[in-house]
């Protein structure tokens, strides 16, 4: 892995009025890594992914790609969204080919591109299939293919397999690291799930309860290529049980807090 840092983010703070959502974030990820970050509903994961992304202004810090300071969304950046946000209009050649076409980059090289990313994910033959003809994960790998299309430097996905069966989930996170192991993006990965964080990713931060701090910063340490078995091993058991352990008091009091807010609303 080249030592270089990729994407470094430094002392990033946000307020939503005076509700304080990221308090003081720095974090360097080096080129190609698997970022995974975990934490309490509400903790500020996806506000934090948003402002990568340029998508919503910091009210302190500041976000370098490759030693560039950067404030708005760009075409070094790609966002995975939890629901597919496909075109329904739009076959899958077509929405595969949306952000280039946006980019004013559909030429024949890039043909030849959306051509290979359909074949790597797994939807070569269903160039003229609309959206409500595929599969949940199928929908999946097509947003997963559109946005590799234009050949983003940081990949940004926020829970992308969230609204899948378990299954398919399952079987999602074993594609997504082998597209992964080909691309070599480097990611930034929010999930709700641990076990999958553990799998996916090179390193897990751990935030906490709003306001959205790092509480940890954890190096997985488990071989790669990774086969769907490692899950039962001890040493992925110990990862998932000492991740669990940093948030299980966060998660409780957000659960009783959602709980009095909707009893008090009368739902």
């Amino acid at each position: 892995m080249i030592d270089a840092h990729k994407l470094s983010i430094a002392h990033l703070t946000k307020r939503f009025r005076d509700l304080e959502v990221l308090q003081d974030i720095s974090v360097d990820v080096p080129q190609g890594e698997f970022l995974a970050i975990v934490g309490p509903s509400g903790c500020g994961k996806t506000t934090f992914l948003r402002i990568v992304d340029g998508l919503e202004p910091a009210d302190q810090g500041e976000i370098r790609i490759d030693g560039r300071i950067t404030t708005k969304p760009g075409p070094d950046r790609a966002f995975v969204f939890q629901n597919d946000s496909l075109f329904p209009w739009r076959n899958v050649w077509n929405n595969a080919a949306m952000g280039l076409e946006i980019q004013g980059r559909l030429g024949a090289q890039m043909r030849d591109r959306i051509r290979a990313l359909l074949e790597l994910v797994g939807l070569a033959g269903f160039e003229r299939y609309y959206p409500r003809q595929l599969s949940g994960g199928m929908r999946q790998r097509l947003n997963l293919a559109r946005a590799l299309a234009v050949n983003p430097e940081v990949l940004l996905m926020d829970e992308p397999f969230a609204a899948l069966d378990a299954q398919t989930r399952e079987i999602m996170q074993t594609e997504l690291l082998r597209i992964w192991e080909t691309t070599r993006a480097t990611v930034l990965f929010i999930t709700h799930q641990i076990d999958e964080a553990v799998y996916l990713s090179d390193r897990v931060l751990v935030f906490s309860r709003r306001p959205g701090k790092i509480q940890e910063d954890i190096r997985i340490e488990l071989p790669r290529p990774r086969e769907f078995g490692i899950k039962r091993s001890p040493e992925f058991t110990a990862y998932v049980a000492r991740i669990w352990k940093l948030i299980e008091n966060a998660v409780r009091e957000s659960v009783m807090e959602d709980r009095l807010v909707s009893s008090e609303s009368g739902g």
